[in-house]
């Protein structure tokens, strides 16, 4: 039988399987597929059954908190499965997480790490801090690392540090940083990013400009769409203050169609 691949250390405070990293969940409770070598039988389940994933989620600081903006449409190849997704999920008051990559993988790991910052702050009374949790989250997917999870997740939210905003995937790497953009649309989301940032934003200028963001990359990627939510996270918690469908961004930002970059002039 094969056993779980070891991984360091959780966050001082927790133990058992968390502390493990998620080596021992993987062992126990999710037993794994009866192969001699799972990495190669994931490599070949990839290549018959060829995931597509496409989702737009970006997140930066600025001198009021952090803004959170994500889009909302699930993808099953070319096959548009749903428009309603919410891709930011709660993990505590003061702290989100988004969902970019495989959905199940994502709702689920971050739902179990809402649980395990629960019980951290039920031990040690006090709430985990924002690096804390995503080095929990890390952890997991370092133990899990090469038996098909697909991740690609922000954690963000407000601690006695101050804010904080952590880049995680399903390699296990974890990053810090400022501004992330992550999915399919990121590229067209980090150029309105890149043109439009300054740390000294107002709040209604950085909900604006997440928002416009991912209207772009809505726009120009295939598998991004639906509903444009955005989050806004300050010392007080988070809060939900947009959440406009991409058609009504459109013609917002557009009312005349001929003013559109993309449209075509006629040529004698």
């Amino acid at each position: 039988a094969l056993g779980p691949r070891h991984a360091p250390a959780g966050p001082e405070g927790l133990a058992g399987p968390l502390g493990a990293g998620g080596a021992a969940l993987a062992g126990a409770a999710f037993p794994l597929a009866a192969v001699q070598d799972v990495a190669g039988f994931s490599d070949e389940v990839e290549r018959f059954v060829k995931p597509r994933h496409g989702t737009t989620t970006l997140g930066f600081i600025f001198q009021h908190g952090v803004i959170i903006a994500v889009d909302s449409r699930a993808s099953q190849g070319s096959y548009v499965s749903s428009q309603t997704v919410k891709k930011v999920i709660e993990i505590n008051p003061y702290m989100v997480g988004t969902m970019a990559g495989g959905a199940a993988d994502c709702a689920f790991w971050q739902r179990y790490l809402g649980m395990q910052c629960r019980l951290y702050e039920l031990k040690n009374k006090k709430r985990i801090s924002v690096g804390a949790a995503s080095k929990v989250l890390s952890n997991i997917m370092f133990s899990y690392r090469g038996m098909g999870l697909v991740i690609g997740s922000m954690i963000a939210g407000w601690d006695p540090e101050g804010p904080g905003l952590y880049y995680v995937d399903s390699d296990g790497q974890r990053t810090k940083g400022k501004i992330f953009s992550v999915g399919s649309g990121s590229l067209y989301a980090y150029g309105v990013l890149d043109a439009g940032y300054k740390w000294d934003l107002g709040v209604e200028e950085a909900v604006e400009l997440g928002q416009r963001a991912i209207y772009h990359a809505q726009f120009r990627d295939a598998v991004s769409g639906g509903t444009c939510s955005v989050y806004h996270i300050t010392k007080d918690g988070w809060q939900k203050v947009r959440g406009e469908d991409h058609f009504d961004m459109h013609y917002k930002y557009f009312p005349d169609p001929a003013q559109h970059p993309t449209t075509g002039k006629p040529v004698v």
